[in-house]
């Protein structure tokens, strides 16, 4: 993709929790950057049959529903001529919002695609019972991506007794499904056990250098370090569907939301790098971030190493976007960063 370029005139810019605490926790001397992660969104190719899948297979609720259109959207996702239905989901305290672009249309995902890919991203649903909701997804003939769940191996602290498995939306979009035993996970993961779907605790991403992403996400945004590990053995070779899979793992928080995870493949390292994804390509994911400063946010980002797709923008066309910019990560991962 030849990015677009970010003039600093009006142009459009150039701009589970698995884990153990650790040594990494870095609290910021300041307010943080970030004071949530508030939903984790992706493009689909037919929002109805979408709609359908995380409903009727994985019970998210729709909670909204609207067309979009017109120069402060193009702007925003760098997409010139875009009209787009937007539907947010809703699963526990957690949302996603899946995007379909009416006009134009993107690419597919890359069939060959791989979970040390650098566009992999996925959320991780946190289930009451592995069994039973492996057999739901079953019962949906789901497309597998793990051959079948995997329980983590004691020896490994930080993730030993996690059970998880890996599968695909209608779109080819990585999910997961995790399972948290007593004393691991987020506590409010104990305590729900009325559903078989609970909500959502993480959004994974694929990271070419750990300590890279924890400079812009820790030291730029204000998350904070959450724990890590180094996960391998033929348990983690399984879940990722990736043949020696070794990876350094790091779970962040901000003040709400779910975390986001970095997954550092130590091996192999042959994955390829997210570049020339579009916002209305299937590929595009993209995690909403809430700030109370877009123009702090702007010049976080414009001096740390993210790429800035546009500048803060704001349209009574887009009242659920508010006042919104969109950036990607060191590794070409989008994120919204919206000022409320």
């Amino acid at each position: 993709m030849t990015r677009p370029r970010f003039t600093v005139a009006l142009t459009i810019a150039a701009l589970c929790l698995w884990l153990a605490p650790t040594a990494l926790t870095s609290a910021p001397a300041t307010r943080p950057l970030i004071d949530a992660v508030e939903r984790v969104g992706m493009t689909v190719s037919n929002i109805d049959r979408s709609m359908a899948f995380f409903s009727n297979v994985l019970t998210f609720e729709t909670i909204s529903d609207e067309e979009v259109t017109g120069s402060e959207f193009e702007r925003l996702h760098g997409v010139f001529g875009a009209r787009a239905r937007i539907v947010r989901m809703q699963l526990g305290a957690e949302e996603i919002e899946l995007t379909e672009y009416l006009t134009p249309r993107g690419r597919p995902i890359p069939v060959d695609s791989r979970s040390n890919d650098g566009w992999f991203q996925h959320v991780a649903i946190v289930v009451s019972d592995m069994d039973q909701a492996y057999a739901r997804l079953r019962q949906h003939n789901v497309e597998h991506s793990s051959p079948e769940p995997q329980r983590l191996p004691d020896w490994n602290k930080a993730a030993g007794g996690i059970k998880a498995f890996y599968f695909k939306d209608p779109d080819g979009h990585p999910l997961e499904i995790l399972q948290f035993p007593a004393g691991k996970g987020d506590p409010k993961w104990q305590m729900a056990k009325n559903n078989l779907f609970l909500g959502i605790d993480h959004t994974a991403i694929a990271v070419t250098d750990t300590d890279t992403s924890l400079s812009f996400y820790r030291d730029r945004l204000g998350l904070r370090v959450a724990g890590e590990s180094v996960n391998y053995g033929p348990e983690q070779e399984r879940l990722n569907n990736v043949f020696g899979a070794r990876l350094h793992i790091t779970s962040l928080r901000a003040a709400g939301g779910p975390g986001i995870e970095f997954l550092e493949y130590l091996t192999p390292r042959n994955g390829r790098p997210a570049t020339g994804i579009q916002a209305n390509d299937l590929a595009h994911w993209e995690t909403t971030l809430v700030t109370t400063d877009t123009t702090k946010a702007f010049e976080q980002l414009l001096n740390g190493r993210a790429f800035l797709v546009s500048p803060a923008v704001a349209s009574p066309q887009m009242p659920q976007l508010r006042k919104a910019l969109l950036a990607q990560d060191p590794d070409g991962h989008p994120l919204k960063v919206i000022e409320r």
